[in-house]
């Protein structure tokens, strides 16, 4: 709820806060955040590495809440904050702040879904659990995605840039709280005997991981749909719709997509992982379609947008479950279980590059066609333009990761065999030890 509370601040709104706040230009803002992306992506198995290496009386995870929840905070409060810079300086500012606040993220968000296979060794209960994380997980972001707009312009009062500034200096503070709560609360099993692994054996452990590969890039895939449609979720509203204000109404309705997260593990009882995934994001298409042909009803436009959400959310869900999965084959093909780096590049490399790649795409879409965030009114082919990066180039990816998981299905069907093995060999080695 904390992550998110701050991060789907930055994955919705940092290219419109770029453009038509802190006075970037859209193909400047793009270029941007794929750089920043791309040095933070590269920061997640780090941080996996790491977390694989932490040894202290509190865990290998819970710690990283304590040790990262200021740093977190702060540096995506100052990255919401427009100083009197301009020029060069200017993007410098920008470009620093904005790989600071993501690394700050990874090192937080790493530990939150690489604590679950320490938790419990059942897949059911793992889904069980990350689905409630989801799920308020999803409270923070309809707070944060609803909210935050129309707070910055009651604190602004006319300036948005100190109203951005002060409202996100709120919300870094209910975050940092937040943080810490979850540090005092959670407590991690069986970290005593969890063995130190090298580098180079954290590598190994990826080695023939095809399951963790195909959840990697499945994963990568949908992230980067995902966030080309949020990032321009704004433009969208305030210049092909003309009501700015449709942006907090509508994200405010992404609230519906708890229902889907939270009927993740009754659709995977019947469906499998592979087949409740593949349902979801088939939904997800389905919705943005629906959204393409409403036009300018925003009754019908958000139909298809609960769709879409309901559909998003809960596939969300099956990935970050299915990774700690692959943890399991990467234990029982090459002997060594590797929670913090697989993990990290299962979740936060995907959620990072892929963050990276949609608002590039987006951006790169909207500046070949001649956006340009100074003009109040934009040409028929900037709007097409907003429309087509909107509804359009999400189905496209996200058709793409639909076929990796039906691909994914023959590991699935392999996971008793895992489960069943590793089981004989603890069973053993508890033998042997005594």
């Amino acid at each position: 709820m904390s992550g998110n509370l701050l991060y789907c601040i930055i994955s919705s709104y940092m290219l419109y806060f770029f453009t038509n706040v802190f006075g970037l230009g859209v193909g400047t803002a793009g270029s941007l955040l794929l750089v920043g992306r791309f040095f933070d992506a590269i920061g997640a198995p780090v941080m996996g590495i790491l977390v694989d290496h932490t040894h202290s009386k509190y865990g290998k995870n819970r710690p990283w809440f304590l040790w990262m929840s200021l740093p977190f905070a702060v540096f995506v409060w100052l990255l919401f904050t427009t100083p009197a810079l301009s020029g060069t300086a200017k993007i410098v500012y920008a470009g620093v702040t904005y790989i600071l606040a993501d690394l700050s993220y990874t090192a937080m968000s790493t530990p939150i879904t690489s604590v679950l296979p320490n938790l419990t060794s059942n897949s059911d209960d793992r889904m069980s659990a990350n689905s409630i994380r989801l799920v308020l997980g999803n409270v923070g972001n309809f707070f944060a995605v609803t909210f935050i707009m129309p707070f910055a312009s009651l604190l602004g009062h006319g300036n948005q840039q100190r109203g951005w500034s002060l409202a996100v200096g709120v919300y870094a503070i209910i975050a940092f709280i937040l943080l810490i709560v979850a540090f005092f609360d959670m407590r991690e099993k069986n970290i005593a005997e969890d063995k130190i692994i090298t580098i180079r054996e954290s590598f190994k452990a990826a080695a023939g991981n095809w399951p963790w590969v195909i959840i990697v890039l499945a994963n990568l895939i949908y992230w980067t749909a995902y966030t080309a449609r949020n990032s321009v979720l704004p433009y969208y509203f305030q210049y092909n719709l003309g009501n700015s204000s449709l942006t907090s109404f509508f994200n405010g309705f992404s609230i519906i997509q708890v229902l889907g997260m939270a009927a993740v593990p009754f659709f995977a009882k019947y469906l499998h992982k592979w087949g409740t995934t593949v349902f979801m994001l088939a939904l997800t298409m389905i919705g943005q379609i629906w959204m393409g042909f409403a036009g300018s009803n925003v009754t019908v436009a958000l139909i298809g947008w609960c769709i879409a959400c309901i559909g998003s959310g809960s596939a969300c869900t099956m990935f970050f479950a299915m990774v700690g999965d692959t943890v399991d084959f990467g234990e029982w093909r090459n002997h060594i279980r590797a929670n913090g780096f697989l993990t990290a590049i299962g979740a936060s490399f995907c959620i990072q590059m892929g963050s990276g790649f949609g608002s590039f795409i987006a951006s790169m879409i909207m500046n070949a066609a001649g956006f340009t965030a100074a003009k109040a009114h934009q040409t028929t082919a900037s709007m097409s333009a907003i429309k087509f990066s909107f509804v359009w180039v999400p189905v496209i990816i996200y058709a793409v990761s639909l076929i990796l998981m039906i691909v994914y299905r023959k590991w699935e069907k392999h996971e008793p065999i895992v489960k069943a093995d590793l089981a004989k060999r603890n069973a053993e080695a508890e033998k042997t030890a005594e």
